[in-house]
């Protein structure tokens, strides 16, 4: 019989009740106790949900305050130096981790985060050194398991697999030169043993052991890692399930396959092709294969049939008893439930499948599979046949004007006017900003006075009259505030965008958007991202009408800020009909329209932020090149359209540049700014090596913490740029957005931040 599986779901709770009890015991106004009792609620909810949906195997285990890589961390005792001895208890020990904390006379950073692969997920970087002292700490897996358990529901445990912890982690400062932190697995390992056994005690019948990084090219090189580890915890664990996802294995399923394991699973949303290699190789052995047939990335209703297909093909080669469907991924990565949804037609909601739907469908998919004869699974196939049909009916539909001026798009149309050093000196008249100039990357605090005055207008409560009155005090507001800061580069503040993607979508044609659809970015950041359902086209402008009149309120230089098309694309729901080349075209042209409209505007700078350029990278380095060229191309052509006297910018988070650096120079932006405060100057390195010789702006303080940086801290990190970069070419500014911090610390840190400036005007002059 096939059975079920579901790899995680959203942690997040239906109503966001894990972000309200985390963010109130942040501000105390509940305690460590109720915090875990409003986690264990969540997960009771999540556990019971997936066992009524008909799921057979329930994860456990995966459930997170804030990531499930700094939770592998806490348990593990990878704890930085700098959070050691602080008088901290473990909790606030993981929270200072995961975004930094000054108060009660300790001041720490946060510790560096990263995209998860090629999603918009952040993970708590690891950081390792030959000093690592593993032990564990506590077993979260049997924490989890047991507390199931006695709510009468037998789960399999998740464990994010050694290799993949150990890879995914950094050398620490204090490491040798030459330190990698694979070296460590040796000691690493007891550890894992430790864990899995005491599992396997409690009952486990099974483990699932998630390996992210075997789909990646630099696996190959870590076959000897892999069968070492594996030959060891088999020896203790319970049945272990080997878990790929985002991609394929190619020639690393040659050693994955000979592995001690009991199951494999492969992701068959992201990469269909590789399921008949994957049977040859598995079909010799025992191993269970685990078929991910319904997408843990999108948001579509799974098609039955084609997923049927799939299925049917492993259970003819392998039999029922060896095959578990499953989701491709962990939900993680899309909202909890269609219920919540009250505002979407009925035709939308009939295209769409969230978490719970999904568990839903690999409850069908096996059932059908096992030949079942029940009713309801007949039911729900014929259902899902005309669901599909209709959808694939609308799907057919196209914006004839639209899909014309994509082909009409000339190579002309991605270049400026001049090269960069032309452009430079236009600009220097233009502009006429100071050496080391200030700026910052677009967002200002959302206060609950914004959001409330939103929700008021949302609702009918305000007319759009009032409405923009109030926004416009708010852009006058932050304007006076940024003069009097002392800011060379102004922003508007956008106190009207609910979200740096969403606000751009509902104002383009193409989108819908949800109530509810809300998924983790990072710790208690939540997003709803939009969903693209057919081509994309502005009707109007979006943005002028606020830089401009953020404009004429002050006489410094304004910047408007624009959401880039590859940002907008990456972080929608995407279509599944068309090539995400062509979704990123349209919106590149909407786009190009705007930014043509705001130097008409009278607006001195143009910021299209893609911090997403880089995440969407596919993970096989042979697929590089066609992305990277439809990526770079929709960003010039979004900016290309205006004179050289406009100064564009684009901004960049968490991402590593130093294997596709040519791309980011074939940008051609006048000013990047870049996430840097946390990336030890790395990044900054790699700017330097090839030569890069356009603005740039490394972040000198990181804003994901409500830490405020000193003017010594800034100063010297500043020292350290201008060790690397050349003084002409430096902005200073923020990591990114200001939208999540407050008032009290944006206005503390801005002003170091500006101090920190001029003495550098001052000592490099």
């Amino acid at each position: 019989m096939v059975a079920s599986a579901v790899l995680g779901f959203p942690r997040i709770g239906a109503n966001r009740e894990v972000k309200k009890a985390v963010e109130a015991y942040w501000a105390g106004k509940i305690t460590a106790d109720q915090l875990t009792q409003a986690a264990a609620d969540v997960k009771k909810t999540n556990w019971t949900s997936l066992k009524a949906k008909g799921v057979d195997y329930v994860p456990s285990g995966e459930f997170s305050l804030y990531d499930h890589v700094l939770d592998h961390s806490a348990a593990f005792n990878v704890i930085p130096k700098r959070y050691v001895g602080q008088g901290l208890t473990p909790l606030d020990v993981y929270f200072a981790m995961g975004r930094g904390r000054q108060a009660d006379g300790v001041d720490v950073p946060a510790s560096e985060m990263k995209k998860w692969f090629d999603s918009n997920y952040h993970f708590v970087v690891p950081e390792f050194s030959e000093e690592t002292d593993f032990k564990l700490n506590f077993n979260k897996a049997i924490e989890e398991y047991k507390e199931a358990q006695a709510l009468g529901i037998e789960t399999r445990p998740v464990v994010l697999g050694p290799v993949s912890f150990l890879v995914l982690g950094k050398a620490s400062k204090d490491a040798k030169p030459d330190f990698q932190p694979l070296s460590l697995l040796p000691n690493l390992l007891p550890v894992y043993k430790q864990l899995l056994a005491d599992l396997k005690t409690a009952g486990a019948e099974w483990v699932q052991l998630d390996e992210p990084v075997l789909v990646l090219d630099k696996a190959a090189s870590y076959e000897k890692e892999y069968t070492s580890a594996y030959s060891e915890l088999s020896a203790v664990a319970p049945k272990i399930l080997l878990t790929t996802y985002f991609g394929r294995l190619d020639s690393n399923l040659n050693f994955v396959a000979k592995l001690p394991i009991a199951g494999l699973h492969i992701d068959l949303d992201r990469a269909p092709g590789q399921l008949d290699e994957v049977i040859v190789a598995v079909k010799p052995t025992n191993i269970v294969l685990s078929l991910g047939l319904v997408s843990g990335r999108n948001i579509w209703k799974t098609d039955f049939q084609a997923a049927l297909k799939l299925g049917q093909k492993a259970v003819d080669a392998l039999g029922q008893d060896r095959v578990i469907v499953a989701t491709s991924s962990s939900l993680l990565h899309i909202p909890v439930t269609l219920d919540s949804e009250k505002k979407l037609t009925p035709q939308q909601k009939d295209w769409l499948s969230f978490a719970l739907e999904k568990a839903q469908e690999v409850s069908v998919l096996a059932k059908a599979l096992s030949s079942s004869q029940e009713a309801n699974v007949s039911y729900a196939l014929k259902a899902n046949e005309e669901s599909i049909s209709r959808r694939r009916e609308f799907e057919r539909t196209s914006d004839d004007a639209v899909r014309k001026r994509v082909a009409a798009i000339t190579p002309e149309m991605h270049e400026r006017k001049s090269p960069f050093a032309v452009r430079k000196e236009v600009q220097k008249k233009h502009i006429e900003l100071p050496k080391f100039p200030t700026t910052t990357i677009g967002s200002f605090p959302q206060t609950k006075e914004i959001r409330n005055a939103r929700a008021k207008y949302t609702k009918g409560e305000i007319t759009e009259e009032q409405y923009e009155d109030f926004l416009k005090k708010e852009i006058e507001s932050v304007v006076r505030f940024q003069e009097t800061v002392g800011l060379d580069l102004l922003v508007h503040g956008e106190p009207e965008r609910n979200d740096m993607v969403q606000y751009f979508g509902e104002q383009l044609n193409g989108f819908v958007f949800t109530q509810n659809g809300w998924v983790q970015s990072y710790g208690s950041r939540y997003v709803r991202p939009p969903i693209i359902v057919s081509d994309v086209s502005r009707p109007g402008p979006i943005t002028v009408k606020w830089s401009s009149y953020a404009q004429s309120v002050t006489k410094f230089p304004m910047k408007g800020m624009l959401t880039g098309p590859v940002t907008i694309l990456n972080w929608s729901f995407p279509r599944a009909d068309v090539s995400r080349e062509l979704q990123s075209k349209q919106l590149a042209l909407a786009l190009r329209d705007e930014v043509i409209d705001l130097e008409k505007a009278g607006i001195h700078a143009v910021q299209v932020d893609e911090p997403a350029i880089r995440e969407g990278l596919p993970l096989r380095r042979v697929d590089w090149d066609a992305y990277l060229k439809w990526a770079v191309d929709s960003f010039k052509l979004a900016t290309a359209g205006v004179s050289d006297a406009l100064q564009t910018h684009s901004h960049f988070c968490y991402s590593d540049f130093d294997d596709i650096f040519p791309s980011i120079q074939r940008l051609d932006a006048d000013v990047i700014s870049i996430e840097a405060s946390k990336s030890d100057m790395k990044l900054i390195t790699t700017f330097k090596h090839y030569g890069y010789s356009n603005n740039i702006g490394p972040g000198v303080y990181d804003i994901h913490s409500p830490r405020v940086p000193g003017d010594q801290e800034i100063r010297d990190r500043l020292k350290a740029m201008l060790e690397i970069l050349p003084d002409s070419l430096l902005f200073v500014n923020p990591d990114c957005g200001l939208k999540t911090r407050g008032w009290k610390e944006t206005e503390a840190s801005l002003k170091n931040l500006v101090s920190a400036a001029r003495w550098a005007r001052q000592h490099y002059a």
